[in-house]
């Protein structure tokens, strides 16, 4: 494998393992519905982290694009969602992570051209 498929591949893993720690703490920290929510969090932050790990076995470029797009969405959002609560860390980790990964998409992208 290639240095931009396994960087890519890296940061995008290490995304979705990020935001799911992040959703396993609010379940264990969670109470009534909060905690019901932050359950479904973490499923679907469990099947971001399943399908990360793919392109390390297979190989496949375009699924690793797609997952990347996919965890630079959810960082994005989640910046989003930091500056609405007024979090400078909540803003700024999840902006500084998607802006790494989509640095490492677009060599990817650029690599395989």
């Amino acid at each position: 494998m290639f240095a931009p498929f396994i960087v890519c591949a890296l940061v995008t893993a290490l995304s979705a393992i990020v935001s799911l720690g992040f959703s396993v703490a609010a379940v264990m920290n969670g109470t009534g519905s909060a905690r019901t929510v932050a359950l479904y969090a973490c499923a679907r932050s469990a099947a971001l982290v399943v399908a990360s790990a793919v392109p390390f076995f297979t190989g496949w470029t375009e699924w690793l694009e797609a997952i990347a797009w996919t965890m630079i969405l959810v960082q994005a959002g989640d910046a989003v969602i930091g500056t609405t609560i007024d979090d400078r860390m909540k803003t700024f980790g999840p902006a500084g992570t998607s802006l790494a990964n989509l640095l490492a998409l677009l060599w990817l992208i650029q690599s395989v051209q």
